[in-house]
């Protein structure tokens, strides 16, 4: 197992290895969700559930069962599966107690079966041999670190949509890949700060 130290981890996976902005994923819903401050909370918010749920589930799923039974092969699929259950419990949920919060996701609830996030840290988690505490922690922080990054993004857009000095050439997904890679060269510069192998 992963030595890395379960409090490091949270941080590094926030801040320092924030998966949207260092690593480039999530970015589909990243940019078109981050329309709006409230939709953007709401999409973190299920990532942080979706992520954190799936790797807790797929870790025992993963070293109790598929590596004894030497099925490591089955790993893809079986993650699939288990993050395709959780976003279906997930939208169950939103469509019963929050209509509204559903409707402003459009498409991109159930499309969050297939974000790349989620199934990235369940194979980091197996990649980077992590227990079961390092997974909690890895999950939680590095769906929290997207959830942050997304909010942020979405309050700048609004903002900046108050602004007439944007450039028309700019305004929509130009000004969004600005945003991001001034925020990504935020987020790196905490890296000499916290580091994982």
């Amino acid at each position: 197992m992963n030595p890395t130290n379960p409090l490091t981890l949270l941080a590094a996976s926030i801040f320092t290895h924030n998966i949207a902005l260092v690593f480039i994923l999530g970015m589909c819903p990243f940019i078109v969700i981050s329309r709006n401050y409230k939709t953007a909370l709401g999409m973190g918010v299920s990532i942080v559930f979706v992520t954190t749920l799936t790797a807790l589930i797929n870790w025992p799923i993963y070293w109790k069962l598929l590596v004894p039974m030497h099925s490591e092969i089955l790993s893809f699929l079986i993650f699939i599966i288990v993050i395709a259950a959780t976003v279906q419990l997930l939208e169950m949920l939103i469509e019963k107690f929050f209509p509204p919060l559903q409707s402003s996701f459009g498409i991109f609830l159930p499309l969050i079966t297939v974000n790349c996030i989620v199934l990235a840290v369940c194979l980091f988690m197996v990649l980077r041999k992590y227990d079961f505490i390092q997974t909690a922690c890895y999950s939680f922080g590095t769906s929290v670190g997207w959830a942050m990054a997304i909010v942020l993004m979405a309050a700048i857009k609004e903002k900046l949509a108050l602004s007439s000095d944007i450039p028309k050439g700019l305004r929509g997904p130009g000004i969004t890949m600005i945003i991001a890679g001034l925020m990504a060269l935020a987020f790196i510069g905490f890296a000499g700060i916290i580091t994982l192998q």
